[in-house]
């Protein structure tokens, strides 16, 4: 397929980045098919090594042979991009990894996939997922485990997994996943590439599958996966278009701001290199501190920013929010499913009456603190305490953005769990989602950038990790964290809600500076 034209080979076609290829499908100067084969190749060989994709959207042949008689071409004319499994394809199964959803394919498609086409994407393959998608690896009974592209015994992060293993790998130039407490950003953080968690409402979530239906207390989000931030910038203009704001009316009609996104000015950056609950690994504290250091010298202002009560946000608002009926509508979802085992305690508990959650609290409150507060924030909430709960959520994101104010901030700078856990160990670690969780509770923009990759010193250092708790997560954390040399690690990009522009700026920013470091080594 590949060979008819001879100025055409495969090995160029994907070493372009998403902005020059888009330009070059645009302008007739590359073949449609012979960029579509190319990836579709390229895929193939990633899914065989990682198993990362769940069907191939055959329809997409179909879209190419139209493309080529369309009129103006969209700002994503020809691109093959590839779509997470809860995002509705019409015809095709948002399994969440569960047997119940297979052959019920949506009725239409989702509306950000309806804005793809529009901007003349060709979503070609859907990919892998948890069961679920409460959690951060990438497993389920339909299409079994997905494996890191960068070494295969490491998760490739989750719950947009496939997503990641497949941009990481290089079979898909853009990827698109949802994020509900860091599942696209570990993803991106496991397998060394960018990703943006936009503000809860950016981007239309309307024909997208939630793992907790009618959840509010936690916000989800879609957003896009690419190799670099140029790419995540051409995307978000592609999507924030009439058609987007017209097709959900609910989608503030707020269109790309290019001076925001293309202004040098310097910044004034709050950062941290902890948040007191999940211990950084020493490359997550290297990775803020040399960071930190590249972007004081090249102009910009840098202030310490203080994280406290960390540990109250992720037990009373993330797991009271997210499982405030006792934990019923996830129960609900895995009733006739098989495969429970790593979340086998959890169901044992989600299934206890509220009598015996309070007596286990009691008993393990001296012991195992961190667990007591779990079982003491899965029970049944009533009406009003979910109310109080909303409101309370409500006030801290008020008061974390006076803190914002006072310190003048325009971004924040902040750790990116990682390196990538070996398979398995995400589903014993779910307290370690504390820095992702966190901008879903405030519903900020929040990107990621691969910045450094673990050293030898850094794996020594590590043999003195503790954690904060010293309990049996922790040392389970140092144990995932063990063995990583070469494997990388990200920073995250945080603004304020609706700054997309200037937090894609800012990952930007990181971006040039780590490579232009890169390139004088």
């Amino acid at each position: 397929m590949l060979t008819g034209h001879p100025s055409v080979n495969m090995v160029s076609i994907l070493s372009l980045p998403l902005p020059e290829l888009s330009k070059k499908l645009r302008d007739g100067s590359l073949p449609l098919e012979h960029v579509f084969y190319a990836y579709v190749s390229k895929a193939l060989q990633i899914a065989t090594e990682t198993n990362c994709i769940t069907e191939y959207l055959q329809e997409s042949e179909t879209q190419l042979r139209k493309a080529k008689l369309t009129g103006k071409p969209g700002l994503l004319y020809g691109v093959p991009v590839s779509i997470k499994d809860s995002i509705n394809c019409q015809g095709h199964d948002s399994t969440l990894g569960f047997i119940k959803n297979l052959n019920k394919p949506a009725a239409e498609d989702s509306v950000v996939v309806q804005v793809l086409r529009r901007q003349g994407a060709i979503p070609f393959v859907k990919t892998n997922v948890p069961q679920s998608l409460i959690s951060y690896d990438c497993k389920n009974l339909i299409f079994g485990q997905t494996f890191n592209p960068l070494l295969y015994t490491r998760s490739p992060g989750g719950s947009s997994g496939g997503e990641g293993a497949l941009v990481g790998g290089g079979g898909s130039i853009l990827g698109f996943g949802t994020d509900v407490g860091g599942s696209l950003r570990f993803p991106a953080a496991f397998c060394g590439i960018c990703a943006l968690k936009p503000t809860g409402n950016r981007l239309s979530k309307k024909g997208i599958i939630a793992g907790v239906l009618g959840q509010k207390a936690v916000a989800a989000a879609v957003g896009p996966m690419a190799k670099d931030v140029e790419s995540l910038a051409l995307c978000m203009r592609a999507l924030l278009c009439e058609d987007m704001f017209n097709l959900d009316s609910r989608v503030p009609p707020l269109p790309f701001n290019e001076e925001v996104y293309s202004s040098t000015q310097p910044l004034r950056i709050g950062y941290y290199e902890t948040d007191f609950f999940t211990m950084p690994s020493p490359a997550m504290r290297r990775a803020i501190r040399e960071t930190k250091q590249l972007l004081e010298d090249a102009g910009h202002t840098l202030v310490p920013f203080e994280l406290t009560n960390v540990d109250y946000m992720i037990f009373n608002f993330c797991i009271k929010g997210m499982f405030a009926d006792g934990a019923t509508s996830l129960l609900k979802t895995f009733k006739g499913e098989l495969e429970k085992s790593s979340l086998g305690l959890f169901f044992w508990l989600a299934k206890s009456p509220n009598w015996l959650k309070t007596v286990l609290f009691w008993i393990a409150k001296p012991f195992v603190p961190r667990f007591s507060d779990i079982i003491r924030n899965m029970r049944a909430n009533t009406v009003d305490e979910i109310w109080s709960l909303h409101h309370e959520i409500e006030e801290f994101c008020y008061q974390f953005i006076n803190q914002w104010k006072k310190l003048n901030l325009d971004v924040m700078l902040c750790p990116m769990l990682g390196p990538a856990l070996g398979i398995g160990y995400p589903g014993k670690l779910s307290v370690a989602v504390s820095y992702t969780m966190l901008y879903n509770v405030l519903d900020f923009p929040a990107g990621v950038v691969p910045v450094t990759m673990v050293t030898d010193e850094d794996e020594e250092e590590l043999k003195g990790y503790r954690g904060y708790f010293r309990d049996w997560w922790d040392r389970t954390l140092a144990k995932a964290f063990r063995g990583s040399v070469g494997l990388p690690v990200a920073v995250q990009c945080v603004a304020l809600p609706w700054q997309e522009e200037l937090c894609l700026r800012f990952m930007k920013e990181v971006e040039t500076l780590i490579l232009k470091k890169n390139q004088l080594i």
